[in-house]
């Protein structure tokens, strides 16, 4: 069976020596007394309930799995719901949620790595509690004063959970074409008729309401996605006390049965003259639903940085233990028939790049988390709107560079226990089949990448991109000096100029072909990724290096060698990728596929 521990020393190395989160805060007048003590306190909490009771119902969820009873019944499997009893009664859904709304006020910072934790732990059951966050964000931002007192208090304190329900048998991302059609009562509300699909989270018996965020058309709505509204629709209608009432005409036709993520229940809803409330203005619900959508992804890569960390931990753990060969310079354990295989320089290869992937992905997760604090809090208009730029530039490749490496990771992990690795009992096939899906939902990984490149870089003429490259620069003339952190600033100074000269190739070929964007926006999106993994590994090597004589800092050093001589050559292939141009892949009609 397998296990997790939470990796609070690597957290801690990030929040307080990368980051230095303690000084950060302190210019966030709501943060401002938050203190190291008190995020410790926190984390140690949020990792005792990520091993002692939602890990242990990882494999129970795989293998049972949701359960539909018919008539829009499903039941979650066995201890899930008692763990989310236990969730609500700890206060976790309200961490990071407004005071105003019954929430207790920490930073997004703080609820990142809770949430790291959890989906090592568990994501398929996170995932009930992940979306209703995610459902908050959208109210927060475009829900009206009554929707807020009804219905956000009750999903901070986690009594109801939440969902999105976008896609459509017809349509997946081209949301445009969606059919789902709402009619106005008269009354302030409006009846919604149509079918999603794929709904995570859709039906459970965890919380005693579910509220679904419907994107619809109003009638003689615009054609296309100017005119998709969106709505609030509860599966019971609150009563006159704020109470689970009447049951809406909103139910689950089945549930999805699928590769990986067993835990959560994927439904078919169904909507009868479901009794709904418009959020926001009408025939502008995707951008209320882009709030949603744009937490959604953000918190589908740290679901993957979970998983990776947790396929790590036991392939490491096995590595050590597991007994085969001998090591190529000789014994490492003459008085055993043979030699752990973490003796073997594959096996290393192996366990390396998940290390590599993954403390580069928390970094990286922990320093975006910190600008969502910096975009709602910080009292300078300048920095909110860096941070908010930021951020849209890096939620693609957050989402899809993390999913990408975490698949890669779970299944090198997998590979380190061989033949034990296929069998159900060691757990680590459910971490590849859990991860693949990450790099499908919330928008798949070749969307994010045409976002990331034609929409966040090219669209506005590379100023998003601009400001990211400063920051680098910024880094490296501060460390400019250093002859001990030339082997990173120095392939970190080219990666950044080659990049920006790439960039600009693109956007000149992608005038005389619009679909040059298209075919080099994946290999565009794993350069910038690795352009941002390379600045955190150069940044965490220089507070390393100035410790190396601690075991900690000495394997953090190694770790960035690793990556700067293993992984960051990709970059090299990806390049020449992305130059390869539009013609050869668009050169077969598509009749003769």
């Amino acid at each position: 069976m397998p296990h997790y521990t939470a990796p609070l020393r690597d957290m801690r190395f990030v929040l307080f020596e990368l980051l230095k989160v303690q000084d950060e805060l302190r210019a966030l007048p709501p943060y401002a007394g938050l203190d190291v003590e008190t995020i410790d306190a926190v984390l140690e909490e949020g990792a005792k309930f990520a091993s002692q009771v939602i890990q242990p119902l990882n494999q129970v969820g795989d293998r049972e799995g949701c359960t539909f009873h018919g008539d829009g019944v499903v039941t979650a499997p066995a201890g899930f719901k008692d763990a989310y009893a236990q969730f609500v009664a700890n206060g976790w859904p309200s961490v990071g949620c407004d005071p105003d709304f019954g929430g207790q006020g920490l930073p997004t910072i703080v609820n990142n790595r809770l949430y790291e934790m959890w989906n090592s732990a568990n994501q398929a059951w996170l995932m009930y509690a992940g979306l209703s966050h995610s459902a908050y964000e959208c109210l927060v931002a475009f829900g009206t004063p009554e929707q807020k007192q009804v219905y956000l208090t009750k999903i901070v304190s986690g009594e109801w959970t939440g969902t999105m329900c976008l896609t459509e048998p017809h349509c997946g991302t081209d949301l445009g074409i969606l059919k789902t059609k709402a009619e106005d009562n008269g009354d302030g509300s409006y009846a919604l008729s149509g079918t999603k699909i794929f709904i995570s989270a859709g039906e459970h018996d965890l919380a005693e309401n579910i509220l679904h965020l419907v994107l619809a058309r109003l009638p003689g709505a615009p054609a296309g996605t100017k005119g998709i509204s969106l709505f609030l629709v509860p599966k019971f209608l609150p009563d006159s006390e704020g109470k689970p009432g009447k049951r809406n005409g909103v139910k689950a036709g089945s549930i999805e049965h699928k590769m990986g993520i067993h835990g959560n229940a994927t439904c078919v809803i169904n909507l009868d003259g479901a009794t709904g409330w418009l959020i926001g203005e009408p025939h502008k619900g995707l951008a209320a639903m882009f709030v949603m959508m744009n937490s959604a992804r953000l918190g589908v890569g740290m679901q993957s940085l979970g998983l990776a960390e947790a396929a790590h931990q036991n392939a490491v753990a096995y590595a050590k233990d597991r007994l085969q060969g001998r090591a190529p310079a000789g014994a490492a354990l003459p008085d055993k028939p043979a030699d752990p295989i973490i003796v073997h320089p594959d096996v290393r290869r192996m366990l390396m790049t998940s290390r590599a992937y993954t403390e580069a992905g928390r970094a990286f997760t922990t320093w975006t988390a910190l600008l969502i604090d910096r975009e709602h809090a910080h009292p300078d208009a300048a920095v909110r709107e860096d941070a908010d730029e930021l951020m849209a530039l890096l939620t693609p490749v957050v989402k899809a560079f993390i999913t990408d490496n975490s698949y890669e990771t779970t299944t090198l992990c997998q590979q380190v226990f061989g033949g034990h690795g296929y069998i159900s009992e060691w757990g680590m096939d459910q971490f590849v089949r859990d991860a693949r899906i990450n790099m499908i939902y919330e928008g798949t990984n070749g969307i994010q990448a045409l976002d990331l490149l034609g929409r966040k870089v090219l669209m506005d003429g590379g100023a998003k991109f601009g400001r990211f490259a400063r920051l680098i620069e910024g880094f490296l003339k501060d460390h400019a000096g250093r002859a001990d952190l030339a082997e990173f600033t120095g392939p970190l100074a080219k990666l950044l100029a080659d990049t920006a000269r790439l960039t600009a190739e693109i956007g000149t070929r992608a005038k005389a072909d619009p679909n040059e964007v298209g075919a080099a926006s994946v290999p565009y999106l794993r350069i910038v990724g690795h352009l941002t993994y390379a600045w955190m590994w150069a940044r965490m090597a220089a507070v390393a290096a100035d410790r190396a004589g601690e075991d900690f800092y000495a394997a953090k050093l190694a770790t960035a060698r690793f990556y700067y001589a293993w992984l960051l050559p990709e970059t090299e292939h990806q390049f020449r990728a992305a130059r390869a141009g539009a013609s050869t892949l668009m050169a077969i009609p598509a009749g003769q596929f």
